[in-house]
């Protein structure tokens, strides 16, 4: 089922309902969607989050098709936190114009499967802004940023888990996800995420084994990720998918991730906050403030993660994940 244009703006109308403020956003301060956003350390997550993307077969067909993701890696990982970010820390306006300009990408992505992979046969059409994909794709982003942030923080209590998916089912709506599509807890939200786990639906296409050999190789890069990063990634996948996408997990690779945890663990927490926390928050801590200027680090910060000194900067942005194209037909 698609989200249609009238549904996508039904959502919209339960993210106003539900949000914190409009200088706030969407979650606002005493969220725990900020408490473990703002953490530079989600970063550990995002070789994770973007191989359970590729496993759904529209997800690795739609970015192969989407030559810039290699010609532009920088930009599309700019790209990609900037409109996660502006919907997390952004205030409410910003928050509900990314998400208008994502749907409207969103329906313009639709294609063809050129090989059969899992249930999906060959031939067979893929939509950007089909339920199903979608959910896949917030649950990828909600379950991998939790899983990050604990890996070198203390873990959440489980009230709190309970309470960061009450709000993660609040950012499902920026996407058009409906409520009644979504599991009503956090108990049923992991029963979700292990099931999507065994079940064909995610089955690791050619197309999705070349695109993560290019990024994790460096050939798509130019910068190859460092033994730690590859094993830390193949040691939080499911271990179907581990062993589909053909990542290493030996005896080297798990001894290079413990010790890189190790040393994280004992440094990370008490890194002061202008480094630790992203850049973003530190923006949407000085708004909430009535700062009108943001400091230097602040800048630089965002220049990092997002591109350009502010999320309030003009840009054109593109899409939050691999199923993103740009209306005009460019490959974002």
């Amino acid at each position: 089922m698609l989200v249609s244009a009238d549904d996508f703006e039904r959502s919209l109308d339960t993210v106003r309902a539900n949000a914190a403020g409009p200088r706030e956003g969407v979650f606002g301060p005493a969220s725990v969607t900020w408490r473990v956003d703002r953490e530079a350390a989600m970063f550990l997550g995002a070789g994770r989050a973007l191989l359970l993307q590729l496993a759904h077969p529209w997800v690795a067909a739609a970015i192969a098709d989407q030559s810039r993701v290699f010609a532009d890696p920088l930009g599309r990982f700019h790209r990609t936190f900037k409109t996660v970010f502006n919907m997390v820390f952004g205030t409410l306006d910003q928050a509900l114009a990314t998400a208008r300009r994502l749907q409207q990408r969103h329906a313009t992505v639709v294609g063809a499967l050129p090989a059969a992979a899992g249930p999906f046969a060959v031939g067979s059409p893929y939509y950007a802004n089909e339920i199903s994909a979608l959910r896949w794709v917030h649950a990828t982003l909600a379950e991998t940023a939790l899983m990050a942030h604990d890996l070198v923080l203390p873990s959440l209590a489980d009230h709190e888990r309970e309470q960061y998916w009450s709000e993660a089912r609040l950012y499902a709506a920026l996407f058009g996800i409906p409520r009644d599509s979504l599991a009503p807890d956090w108990k049923s939200f992991v029963a979700y995420n292990e099931a999507m786990a065994q079940s064909d639906a995610l089955t690791v296409s050619s197309a999705a084994r070349d695109i993560a050999r290019q990024i994790f190789s460096g050939g798509a890069t130019r910068v190859r990720p460092p033994m730690w990063y590859r094993a830390l990634t193949a040691q939080m996948l499911p271990d179907r998918l581990r062993t589909e996408f053909e990542l290493p997990l030996g005896e080297a690779e798990r001894r290079s991730a413990s010790r890189a945890l190790k040393w994280m663990r004992r440094i990370y927490p008490s890194l002061p906050d202008r480094l630790r926390m992203v850049g973003p928050y530190q923006e949407a801590l000085a708004r909430m403030e009535g700062k009108n200027r943001l400091s230097l680090t602040t800048r630089w910060l965002n220049q990092l993660w997002i591109g350009q000194p502010s999320m309030g900067h003009t840009r054109h942005e593109a899409g939050a994940h691999g199923i993103s194209k740009r209306r005009d037909g460019e490959s974002s």
